[in-house]
């Protein structure tokens, strides 16, 4: 089972807050949640097995991100965030070279969901790292995520 959720137009997404999608192929077995135009997904612990102790997922976002006008040239960066948390080994980072230039970043992790319970999930604009002040604002274009029930 795989879904896949897109947004391709450009969209301008504040710090800590989530890349929003549309559904291409959505979900139909109940596994994962999604409001078409939202940016939060419920991924559901769904076991077919009774001695299975989670629902595990793959998660891969791809996009184009770039730095809006008016805004001062540094490193910029997303991840994807479970329960409001960025998995800081899923953040991708892209320095443009000038506003307005895009680069084309992947991330992608292995979410366990324990039986019975619902985790949420994002693709946020985070900080590229601790010494530099982030971005108030990022542009996101032909976001792509892709969420693949694999156990």
């Amino acid at each position: 089972m795989a879904c896949e959720y897109v947004y391709a137009e450009q969209q301008n997404v504040s710090l800590n807050t989530p890349v929003l999608f549309r559904d291409s192929i959505p979900c139909r077995k109940g596994y994962v949640y999604h409001l078409d135009g939202e940016g939060i997904f419920i991924l559901r612990g769904i076991v077919n097995n009774q001695c299975a102790n989670y629902a595990q997922y793959q998660v891969v976002f791809n996009g184009n991100l770039a730095l809006p006008e008016g805004a001062t040239v540094a490193p910029i960066a997303v991840a994807i965030s479970v329960n409001g948390e960025p998995k800081q080994s899923s953040r991708a980072i892209f320095t443009p070279a000038a506003v307005g230039d895009f680069g084309n970043v992947t991330c992608t992790a292995i979410i366990k969901v324990p039986k019975g319970c619902c985790f949420n999930l994002a693709i946020e604009s985070v900080a590229a790292n601790t010494t530099d002040t982030p971005a108030p604002s990022i542009v996101v274009q032909d976001a792509n995520l892709t969420v693949s029930r694999i156990a």
